[in-house]
């Protein structure tokens, strides 16, 4: 039962029909006599001359509504009698179905008013007690009408007296049909005398008509978006504090442009704080919904129909036609979410320091017809899903997602419209239920597979114009002249409403998807407050690292900005819950390579980037990559430098762009190699790129958009075949050697030894030097724990040279009973370095003391046991 204070009153509304056509008025009057039981005792039809005959002729004329109008007269009644009387001879059911409001009107006295389902029709009841009018032969009569939106023409349909039911209380029915609600009751009151035929109009106490749902109730504030109650009827509640007025736009066909139905939300009845709902009956044919939002007119577009930011179904799209004022392609679908067995499924919960990482595009991955895949799977969720086979055989336990979110189709993922669907494209048939369940069937087919899913996220900034844009621009996005910040569409993310819908949606995304992990994109832009300024303890990045739920997952912060294509680089807060996209150590490795970068940049980055995470993390929190889904991929690294690439830190290795050149291809290839190499025996998480596995080019362009789908054709070439069986062998090496390639914690000082050319010390201070050696210093008392001799862990030491000539190495000195082995050497042609199907090809070099390097290549060596 929902009830009102005395004090709460309605404000003023249009007395109108709404968006549809009604059926014709019709009036009938009966005066029902009660004992002070409350037992009926007669029924007298007082027939029509109870109204004036203009209005009755005007009430059954009207086209547009069904209406029985009844009322209520007894002598000595008391309104608890009259209560308790109501509730004997009403049925259970309707009493569920009660609500009750209250108001003050602006002379004293009080106006109650009961909305009841009775059968098939709904039932208001409207009681008067304790006015004060001026004269004992005033009537009192009641002027009103119906409405549901303000956009149609005005009309007052009812004016009748009301009937005493003692000297202190007055009393109407009416009886409305069920097809024609939901919909309002906005009515006043007007005194008359014989003597004056001047009518005295009572209003609320705020000087506002007296108005009340019927068909729908006020609803509730909690929770946000659409939900359903255990009686089938649907909640809608949305956050909106500087709109006017909100209009619940109902739609009963996906393809119509127009609303069947729009209902005004009232101001005083349908809000709560900031948060405005109302909720109907499930028993409507509506299929989708939306908003429109009144108010200032620089802020907000009342012909606009708005997307629920919670809606967590999105509707087909509706044509995009600028003159309708249509601006937004979606709309919530009025249905749950469909069911879904996730029996069986177990979250992997890999440790951090364990994971090999593939990020892939959803669509990209397998929409091209090389990918041999049907239609109806190509480019989607259960297109990843048969490529599973391909991610294992890369050594592959993690998968990251670019944006999935329903997000702008012209600007691309990164620019998104809603936070709590996937992307209707990737589903099978391109609906958003088929999406919702081809996601869910790929996470729980990527767990059994030993595989975590991890999506990256954009929640600093949304499409221009599709997404919360006209719902509430003051609270939702950021007003300032910062440069970063300065786009219409930058979102607010610490104002408290907005940080909490990311809670909810990343709390959504877990519970419902199972998703293990969330990379954060422009994540500098987390750390900013309203107009800019920098925060030391930004709300919403402190509740994600606290929050019970979201701390158990991978939480990411990747600073790269999509709006300038530019990563930033900045100390971000990270309560020891927080991984960082390591762009520091992307920058120094390509420096080095191409040999310019520093001997002390290419060792902290070797090392697990201490520089950034030795402060209460560690090298497992550090995210390390070469490509990314931005700028050049990989093959393009190595063979495109030119003006505009400048910020790329790229190398063409003797020509731009494709060549026949066999020294040239073979110092890219080389190249390649040397960062697969370094990305793999670098402390921290390696993160590949799709495509960079088969030499995916984007022909020189920094475009996103230059991005081709991946040509699974290319797998098969002599590079593919080569590159991927190079990677698979890393991912391999690193779970054997995982006691010194795979460390929550840094490394001691005692178990790593620098050197340079010839076993110096490596010219650390030297800018002309491009070589460096280390070896990793296997724990002693670990590898005497086992008693089998072949299962003793050796050094490993791991050479690069970036310079243009040869360099001659000296090895150390294994342990007594070790010899060293090559394992790698990225200037050895395929398959030289390791077998076809993978496994290393160690040559034995007993006594071996020197070792040549040859130029642009890089070496590893294992300890191992004689004979081993």
């Amino acid at each position: 039962m929902a009830t009102l204070s005395p004090s709460l009153t309605i404000g003023p509304h249009c007395l109108n029909f709404g968006a549809s056509e009604l059926s014709k008025l019709s009036v009938v009057t009966h005066f029902l006599c009660k004992n002070k039981k409350g037992q009926n005792l007669q029924g007298i039809d007082v027939g029509r001359n109870l109204f004036p005959r203009k209005v009755v002729q005007n009430a059954v004329q009207s086209p547009h509504w069904s209406l029985d109008l009844r009322c209520f007269a007894a002598s000595q009644v008391s309104f608890e009698q009259t209560e308790q009387s109501f509730t004997k001879t009403s049925q259970v059911d309707e009493l569920k179905n009660l609500s009750t409001y209250l108001f003050r009107t602006e002379i004293g006295g009080q106006v109650k008013v009961f909305v009841r389902k009775k059968s098939v029709k709904y039932v208001v009841d409207i009681e008067v007690s304790s006015l004060q009018l001026s004269s004992d032969e005033s009537q009192l009569v009641l002027s009103g009408g119906i409405y549901r939106s303000d956009q149609h023409i005005k009309n007052r349909i009812i004016e009748t007296p009301f009937i005493a039911r003692s000297s202190s209380e007055l009393a109407l029915e009416f009886e409305f049909e069920a097809k024609e609600v939901p919909c309002y009751f906005s009515f006043l009151l007007k005194a008359s005398s014989g003597a004056n035929s001047s009518r005295l109009e009572i209003r609320s106490h705020r000087k506002t008509s007296f108005c009340v749902p019927i068909g729908s109730d006020q609803g509730y504030p909690a929770p946000l978006g659409l939900s359903f109650s255990s009686d089938g009827s649907m909640n809608f509640a949305v956050y909106s504090r500087n709109a006017e007025s909100l209009v619940l736009c109902l739609y009963d066909d996906t393809a119509s442009e127009k609303p069947a139905l729009e209902l005004d939300l009232d101001p005083y009845v349908n809000r709560t704080g900031d948060i405005w709902h109302a909720s109907i009956e499930g028993a409507w044919t509506f299929v989708s919904y939306g908003y429109r939002c009144k108010g200032d007119r620089d802020t907000f577009h009342a012909e606009r129909v708005l997307l629920d930011p919670y809606a967590k179904i999105i509707g087909s799209s509706i044509p995009n036609h600028c003159e309708s004022g249509l601006l937004l392609k979606h709309l919530g679908r009025l249905c749950k979410e469909p069911a879904f067995d996730w029996s069986g499924d177990v979250f992997p919960n890999i440790a951090m320091e364990k994971l090999v990482v593939y990020r892939l595009n959803v669509m990209r991955f397998t929409e091209d017809k090389s990918s041999k895949l049907p239609a109806n799977v190509a480019g989607t969720f259960s297109g990843v899903t048969e490529k599973v086979q391909h991610l294992k055989d890369l050594g592959i336990n993690a998968v990251l997602l670019e944006p999935i979110f329903t997000f702008d189709e012209h600007k691309g993922p990164y620019f998104p419209c809603h936070f709590f669907s996937p992307m209707n494209l990737y589903g099978p048939a391109n609906g958003s239920v088929s999406a919702i369940n081809s996601i869910k069937e790929m996470v729980k087919n990527m767990h059994a597979n030993g595989i975590e899913v991890f999506l990256e996220v954009v929640f600093t900034h949304t499409a221009e114009g599709r997404a919360l844009q006209g719902l509430d621009d003051l609270s939702y996005y950021c007003r300032n002249n910062i440069e970063d910040l300065e786009a219409r569409n930058a979102m607010n993310c610490n104002y408290p409403v907005v940080q909490q819908m990311i809670l909810d949606s990343l709390r959504h995304w877990v519970t419902e998807f199972h998703i293990d992990g969330f990379c954060f994109i422009n994540a500098s832009c987390l750390l900013r407050g309203f107009y800019g300024e920098h925060l030391s303890r930004p709300p919403l990045v402190e509740a994600i690292a606290f929050d019970p739920l979201l701390s158990m997952t991978k939480i990411i912060a990747d600073c790269w900005d999509p709006q300038n294509m530019m990563p930033k680089e900045i100390r971000f807060p990270h309560w020891k819950k927080w991984a960082e996209m390591n762009s520091k150590f992307c920058t120094d490795i390509r420096n080095f390579l191409r040999g310019e970068g520093a001997l002390s940049s290419l060792a902290t980055r070797l090392c697990g980037s201490g520089d950034i995470f030795s402060d209460g993390r560690g090298p497992a929190f550090s995210f390390n990559f070469i490509a990314k889904n931005f700028g050049l991929p990989l093959v393009d690294l190595v063979s495109f430098c030119n003006a505009e690439l400048a910020s790329e830190i790229s190398w063409n290795c003797g020509e731009e762009g494709p060549t026949t050149k066999t020294a040239v291809l073979e110092r890219r290839l080389k190249q390649i190699r040397n960062f697969l190499f370094i990305l793999f025996v670098s402390l921290g998480v390696p993160v590949l790129n799709m495509g960079d596995e088969c030499g995916q080019s984007s022909g020189g362009s920094l475009s996103y958009d230059s991005r081709k789908f991946l040509d699974w054709n290319a797998m098969t070439t002599g590079f593919g075949i080569q590159t991927t069986k190079f990677i698979s062998f890393f991912s391999s090496l690193r779970m054997r050697r995982s006691d010194l390639l795979q460390k929550r914690s840094f490394l001691k000082e005692e178990n790593i030894e620098w050197q340079g050319i010839n076993r110096s010390p490596p010219g650390w201070q030297d800018p002309s030097c491009k070589f460096l050696a280390m070896t990793l210093k296997a724990d002693k008392a670990e590898s005497q724990l086992s008693s089998e001799a072949s299962q003793l862990k050796g050094d490993l030491f791991i050479a690069i040279n970036a310079a243009d000539k040869a360099e001659s190495i000296i090895l150390p000195p294994p342990l007594q009973g070790m010899s060293w082995r090559r394992l790698v050497d990225t200037s050895l042609p395929y398959p030289a370095f390791f077998s076809a199907d993978g496994k290393a090809v160690p040559e034995q070099t007993t006594g071996l003391v020197a070792y040549e390097m040859k130029s642009h290549s890089c070496t590893l060596f294992e300890a191992c046991a004689g004979g081993s």
